[in-house]
C-alpha cells in the first residue's frame, strides 16, 4: 500500500524515491564517531555540509547518545548542544535538518533554530511530545524502543517481533492523526530493544510495515547486529550497513539513515538504474 507523498523541508517525500538522512551526533559518547563533533560547531557544521554534498537528502541531528547503557541528558544540556549546530547549519544551508530527540523542550527549541522534522525514539509515548507535535506541525518520526537505551538490550522478548512492533508503530501514529499530526514516518527500531534474531525479522519482513500506508525509515548503520552477522568492529561495517540498507529500500524504506552518505548515494543510483 503506496504512501501519499509530502515534503520535509525542501525535500519531498515519495513513493520510489528513497531519501537519505545523514546522521550529525553532537555528543560526546556516540557509539559510531566517538564525539568527534561535541563541543565544536564549525566541525558538526562542516561535517553536514560534506554529507549535503555527498547525496544526503536531511541531516538529523542529536544531543544524546542512544546506544545501549547510555544516561540520560539534562534537557538544558540536550539544547546547548543542538541549537547552536542547527542555527549555524540553518545560516549556511538549506538542508533539511530533523532533530533527534526525544525532549518536548528540545524538540520546540531546534525547531525554533530551524529543524523541519522531529525523530523521538520513544514513538511519541509521551503525552507532552505528543502536544509538542501538533504544535509544531512538522513531520514526525515515530520510532519502536523496548524499554529505554539504559535497559533495552537487557534480554528483550516479543511474541512476534514484527506483529508487535507493527501494531505500536501503528497505534502511535493514529493517535498523532487523531490530533492533526499528518506527515508521519514509522521506524521500527533496529537495536532498540532487539537481539539479532529480532532485528533480522524485521529487516526480512519489513515490507510488513511498509505495508500500514506510511512512509519506513531504517537505520540499520554500524549496528552491532551487523558486526554479530560479520564479525567487524564498529569502523568497519559499511559491506554489511549497505546490504540491510539495500534490501530495506527493495522492501519499501522510504527513508535509510546513515553515517557514510556517499557510498550509500552510490549503491541507491545504481540500484535505481537496475531497478
Amino acid at each position: 500500500m503506496p504512501f501519499n507523498a509530502f515534503k520535509i523541508g525542501r525535500a519531498s517525500l515519495k513513493p520510489g524515491t528513497p531519501l537519505i538522512v545523514g546522521v550529525l551526533n553532537v555528543t560526546p559518547d556516540s557509539f559510531s564517531d566517538g564525539g568527534r563533533y561535541f563541543n565544536d560547531v564549525r566541525k558538526a557544521v562542516d561535517h553536514a555540509l560534506r554529507m549535503e554534498q555527498e547525496g544526503a537528502d536531511i541531516i538529523d541531528v542529536g544531543g544524546e547518545s542512544s546506544r545501549p547503557g547510555s544516561a540520560n541528558v539534562a534537557p538544558e544540556e540536550e539544547i546547548r548542544r543542538v541549537v547552536p549546530a542547527i542555527r549555524a547549519l540553518r545560516k549556511r544551508s538549506s538542508v533539511p535538518v530533523s532533530i533527534d530527540s526525544m525532549r518536548p523542550q528540545t524538540a520546540r527549541a531546534a525547531v525554533e533554530a530551524g529543524a523541519d522534522m522531529i525523530n523521538d525514539i520513544t514513538g511519541f509515548t509521551n503525552p507532552e511530545m505528543t502536544d509538542a507535535a501538533v504544535a509544531l506541525k512538522i513531520p514526525v518520526v515515530v520510532m519502536h524502543m523496548r524499554g529505554t537505551p539504559a535497559t533495552m538490550q537487557k534480554r528483550p522478548r516479543y511474541s512476534d517481533v514484527v506483529r508487535d512492533v507493527s501494531g505500536f508503530l501503528s497505534r502511535q501514529a493514529e493517535m498523532l492523526e487523531k490530533k492533526g499530526v499528518r506527515r508521519i514516518i514509522l521506524d521500527p527500531g533496529l537495536g532498540f530493544g532487539k537481539n539479532l534474531k529480532h532485528n533480522v525479522r524485521l529487516l526480512k519482513r519489513l515490507d510488513e510495515i511498509a505495508g500500514l500506508g506510511r512512509p519506513v525509515m531504517v537505520g540499520a548503520s554500524r549496528k552491532s547486529f551487523i558486526g554479530a552477522l560479520t564479525g567487524a568492529p564498529v569502523g568497519d561495517r559499511l559491506a554489511g550497513t549497505l546490504a540491510a540498507h539495500i534490501c530495506s529500500v527493495l522492501k519499501g524504506a522510504a527513508l535509510i539513515r546513515v553515517h557514510d552518505v556517499a557510498e550509500h548515494r552510490r549503491a541507491l543510483d545504481v540500484l535505481r538504474e537496475l531497478l
